[in-house]
């Protein structure tokens, strides 16, 4: 039984996780807060659902600590940038990422990388769109737009997931200036 990931409490009763999985969630947490604005604490709680199976985490808030005040960092609910940037958090380290009804996050473990899931193209364009302003991106041509962009990796590639992941978590916390 868990009662965190990685800083952060986990609100509820403590979960039962797989040990890999677990680990995993404790990178990904690590590495969402690494990117995160200075101004916000590492995160102090997270809010979601481990499934049965120990292997799946339905993600619906992360909790911070701003100017002595606790907030919502990410919120199902709403959908912002923030939303969009724990999104390709996620995609950074997990293989299945999606988005639940409501703007819940569910993650399947696994060893993150392209796929060129339904999901993962969803999550590129609407990246495309909203972190990187490509308004006319679709499912056929995303990569072109943003190769046009100066993205210079491919991101169907290994390496190049990881860049474009990176850089939407950074974009959507308005962190890519540090």
């Amino acid at each position: 039984m868990r009662e965190r990931i990685a800083t952060a409490r986990l609100a509820g009763a403590p979960a039962r996780f797989q040990a890999d999985f677990h680990e995993r969630l404790d990178a990904w947490l690590a590495f969402w807060s690494a990117n995160s604005p200075h101004a916000w604490s590492p995160p102090v709680q997270v809010s979601g659902r481990v499934g049965a199976d120990g292997a799946a985490f339905t993600l619906y808030a992360i909790r911070v600590t701003r100017d002595d005040e606790t907030r919502d960092a990410f919120a199902a609910g709403r959908s912002d940038a923030a939303h969009l940037a724990t999104l390709a958090s996620l995609h950074h380290h997990f293989p299945s990422v999606r988005v639940e009804a409501g703007g819940a996050l569910r993650v399947i473990d696994g060893s993150a990388g392209w796929t060129g899931s339904a999901e993962q193209v969803a999550f590129a364009v609407t990246a495309c769109r909203e972190l990187w302003g490509l308004r006319d991106a679709d499912a056929a041509d995303w990569r072109e737009h943003l190769g046009r962009a100066g993205h210079t990796a491919d991101p169907t590639s290994r390496s190049g997931w990881a860049a474009f992941t990176r850089a939407g978590l950074r974009r959507g916390l308005r962190t890519d200036t540090y």
